[in-house]
């Protein structure tokens, strides 16, 4: 039997991308097959960072083409490209950012900056270029969970370079002030200080820009969804009724700028006790996922209330980087690789490619 490419891709058609739930050629995924004699070389480019995966990938698919009859050596390669998105109509994209997913609650209190911090440190874990931008202009806690300190350096005088902090790039206004003053400022210079930390920040080529916003639907909110080219957002509930109820105005608002939603993450879940592990629901049960049902969106993931969480990220260390391999990291790197893939179906950007031009005699 001889091999050709279409045998290859019948094989690729019976395994599933364990992230985006399509198969090897139907998520275009599989590229540059080629055949030598009974010797096959291809990729596998995923449209989302999964350095966790792309060892079990690589593995699955030369398993499966090793059973074709006839084939000889199976070279496979496996990994990522991040490419930019389209964001809201009319918004241009930020130099040094392909991608700004927005993580918002609605509601204070519901670990959405815990998530968010969270969130962009598993994003890099799994092989991406990531920054922080810190947009709770009266309350930033961005510089804490991520234990930078410092003020951040200008070289022309006009523009900022972003702080590290555990691998990614990072910006708050936390940076700019003592930690102990307050932010007495009206809308208008809130919504100007996150234009300007946005855009005054030297970006490094970053795949995932994460912005933390504050709680609610007020200025801060519409000016981002108004003037931020953001390709997604986040919404951050627990399951408690009354914070559901602000979710879905967060939501919703999004939904009336334009502003496509990735998903929902359920924080706090549930309680396991540290002494007896006896699991409780102490905020109530099933609510993110009967949210997701009703607007037919996303249900990232569902996270514990559990102490060292909290523990961590007040330390400056959170979850993602202090145990990188325990079951909590785990559902952090499953949210951020679901959130990738969904932005990786999203209409790329084509802003930046120049029209060709075609002149024709007439």
């Amino acid at each position: 039997m001889s091999i050709t490419v279409e045998t290859i891709q019948n094989a690729l058609r019976e395994l599933i991308d364990p992230v985006t739930g399509q198969n090897f050629v139907e998520g275009k995924s599989a590229k540059n097959i080629k055949l030598e004699g009974a010797d096959v070389s291809l990729d596998i480019v995923l449209g989302y960072p999964g350095r966790s995966l792309t060892e079990t990938i690589r593995r699955q698919v030369i398993d499966r083409l090793k059973k074709i009859d006839g084939i000889g050596n199976v070279s496979a390669n496996v990994f990522s490209k991040i490419v930019s998105h389209s964001a809201q109509r009319g918004v241009k994209l930020v130099p040094g950012i392909k991608n700004i997913i927005a993580v918002a609650s609605g509601k204070g209190g519901v670990g959405k900056s815990t998530t968010a911090v969270n969130l962009a440190l598993a994003l890099a874990a799994e092989g991406a270029s990531v920054g922080m931008l810190d947009a709770d202009i009266y309350g930033p806690s961005q510089p804490t969970m991520l234990g930078i300190t410092g003020r951040p350096a200008s070289r022309d005088g006009k523009t900022m370079e972003p702080l590290e902090g555990h691998g990614i790039q990072a910006m708050s206004v936390g940076f700019l002030i003592d930690q102990e003053t307050p932010m007495v400022w009206r809308g208008p210079m809130v919504t100007q200080a996150l234009e300007q930390l946005l855009n005054e920040t030297n970006w490094n080529d970053l795949d995932y820009l994460v912005i933390d916003l504050p709680p609610g639907t007020g200025d801060i909110q519409l000016t981002l969804a108004q003037k931020v080219p953001v390709t997604g957002a986040v919404i951050v509930t627990t399951p408690q009724d009354i914070a559901l109820l602000d979710a879905r105005k967060g939501l919703k608002m999004f939904e009336k700028v334009g502003v496509p939603i990735i998903g929902i993450v359920e924080n706090m879940a549930m309680h396991v006790c540290s002494n007896c592990g006896h699991m409780e629901h102490i905020f109530g049960v099933g609510g993110g996922e009967k949210m997701a049902k009703d607007y037919n969106i996303d249900l990232l993931g569902s996270l514990p209330l559990d102490i060292k969480i909290r523990e961590m990220a007040d330390s400056g260390k959170p979850t993602v980087v202090s145990e990188p391999d325990g079951p909590i990291a785990g559902i952090y790197k499953e949210i951020a690789r679901k959130c990738a893939a969904k932005i990786a179906k999203q209409s790329q950007d084509r802003s930046s490619v120049f029209p060709k031009i075609v002149i024709q005699n007439t």
